[in-house]
């Protein structure tokens, strides 16, 4: 296709004039972005270049011998500007260039080069402006109308429309399919009554009533400020559904979890053995830091070594991601999914990486998007892997800086990306519980006779949950990774009743598996228990 045909010589012609009268225009780069492919031929561009750069270098004004003398020190560009009568062509732009009329032209300029370059590409430009149709008056005075009328933005998007929808016939749309909205209907509303809309269930008590449990195909966000346990919670949620048992500190006992489900933890910041310590302390309901220090108080010895027999009889997979790129989180999540057979991802936490960075500037040919625009792809990627594959994955992020200053903690508080709330299904921040909370709950707890709670998660978003814009408060112990919550109110601290919902789950005997321990000690302890 003949694209010059796209070109408007009397546009050029008027800008180029009002550049030398006028070079302070450059400055204005808001309004006025001039690009090489504007003037669409090397002798244009040749005098453009030379307007540029003189006035870059300080000149105010600028004539015509100014112009020569700067090509000629580029006898190339300077051949060509004597070629086509450039002294001539200058003489008459200076003389007839209209500030008054720049606007019009330079917007008409612009255009045209959008038109040439979606010409170039192949997009159908003279369904818009035609400048060959020489027999519908009708239709090139419409055309004409039209490309004067409208902004720059329409016209990128009309042709880029044109594009997408070409594209979209021979795309390949995986799970992309369009029905009637009574399709299957009665089935579907029966399907709840053999199996309801429940996942597996989260650790604690009170959480399952407000998530109704991990369920598949859905992304939950759960953030929380540095030391807060964002990673200590997420984890004790991936062993509590890869387990088969837990150390109930209450009763003094083991209890069962149910039946353990294949699932992978994703460590971006911590490295193995520190996962391990706090897997252990979770399952063993021992403090981490008498594992660290190796200073047991009684019993707790045995218990951390039924939790060594528990966590290798489970179905839980730990990779270490110090510095990933998106296609490393796809590839390995895809990788967990085919085969470990994994149904439970968690992906502590989401944030941006040098890799990240590297492969976007890559991709974009060298453009640089913004942390908030990395962190929504990051989510936006994990959402669709989890609808994809029929999945439970669970992210998180860090908070900014003034968190705590917030009244109604919700998702303005994700560091770097509010918009990674529009795609999950649950949302909620772990936060503290202030001296002035523990103040403002004190009538509360009086009455159901309590100590005070030492934290709360703070729903923001819950896809067909009713409860929202709610803080469930807990009574933490971070040392083995748990938050107990005990009771619900909203942001105002006012009581909301609430049913401890149980999930029940079927679970499987576990019969453990021999274990050689060189240590002599370690052997005796784990044979008093078993």
């Amino acid at each position: 296709m003949n694209t010059n045909k796209y070109f408007d010589e009397v546009s050029v012609f008027n800008v180029i004039g009002n550049l030398m009268n006028n070079p302070s225009i450059l400055d204005n780069k808001d309004k006025y972005d001039f690009i090489p492919e504007d003037f669409n031929s090397n002798f244009y561009m040749s005098i453009f270049g030379a307007i540029n750069n003189l006035y870059v270098e300080g000149s105010n004004s600028i004539s015509i011998l100014d112009v020569e003398n700067y090509l000629k020190d580029r006898p190339g560009a300077f051949n060509i500007y004597n070629a086509n009568k450039g002294t001539e062509y200058l003489a008459k732009a200076l003389h007839l260039a209209n500030r008054s009329t720049f606007d019009y032209y330079y917007n008409r300029m612009r255009k045209m080069t959008v038109l040439r370059e979606f010409a170039k590409v192949g997009a159908n430009v003279k369904k818009y402006y035609d400048p060959d149709n020489i027999f519908n008056a009708q239709l090139k005075q419409e055309q004409e109308d039209w490309l004067m009328n409208s902004e720059i933005s329409v016209i990128v998007n009309s042709l880029t429309s044109d594009i997408e929808e070409t594209a979209y016939k021979f795309l390949t749309r995986e799970g992309i399919e369009t029905e009637h909205i009574s399709t299957n209907l009665e089935d579907l509303i029966l399907s709840f009554k053999e199996t309801p809309d429940m996942g597996l269930p989260m650790y604690g008590a009170l959480i399952n009533s407000i998530t109704r449990g991990m369920r598949l195909k859905k992304f939950y966000l759960v953030s929380a400020g540095t030391g807060m346990g964002k990673s200590r919670s997420m984890l004790a949620n991936a062993c509590y559904v890869s387990c088969s048992e837990i150390y109930d500190i209450e009763k003094n006992q083991w209890v069962k979890t149910g039946d353990p489900q294949p699932t992978s933890f994703f460590s971006t910041e911590l490295e193995l053995s520190e996962v391990q310590t706090m897997a252990i302390a979770f399952i063993s309901g021992v403090n981490e830091e008498h594992i660290l220090n190796f200073d047991y108080k009684e019993g707790e010895y045995e218990r951390v070594i039924k939790a060594i027999s528990i966590l290798k009889n489970s179905k839980l997979n730990i990779t270490e991601m110090p510095d990933f790129s998106l296609e490393d989180i796809e590839t390995e999540l895809r990788k967990h999914i085919r085969e470990y057979n994994t149904t439970y991802l968690f992906f502590d936490y989401i944030h941006s990486s040098l890799k990240i960075l590297e492969e976007v500037t890559k991709r974009t040919g060298g453009m640089k998007l913004r942390e908030d625009q990395i962190l929504f792809l990051i989510s936006l990627r994990m959402k669709d892997l989890a609808n994809q594959h029929g999945v439970f994955i669970m992210s998180g992020t860090q908070l900014v800086s003034n968190w705590g200053d917030s009244e109604t903690p919700d998702q303005n508080l994700l560091r770097g990306a509010r918009a990674i709330a529009d795609k999950i299904d649950l949302g909620a921040l772990i936060m503290p519980a202030t001296p002035d909370d523990v103040k403002e709950l004190q009538p509360i707890l009086n009455k159901l006779g309590i100590t005070p709670p030492t934290h709360y998660y703070s729903f923001y978003k819950n896809r067909r949950g009713k409860f929202k814009s709610v803080r469930l408060w807990c009574h933490g112990n971070l040392g083995i990774c748990r938050l107990d919550p005990v009771f619900l109110t909203d942001h105002q601290y006012n009581f909301i009743p609430i049913d401890n919902l149980v999930i029940e789950v079927e679970d499987e005997e576990t019969e453990f598996q021999p274990t050689n321990f060189e240590d002599v000690e370690l052997k005796e302890a784990y044979e008093r228990v078993f």
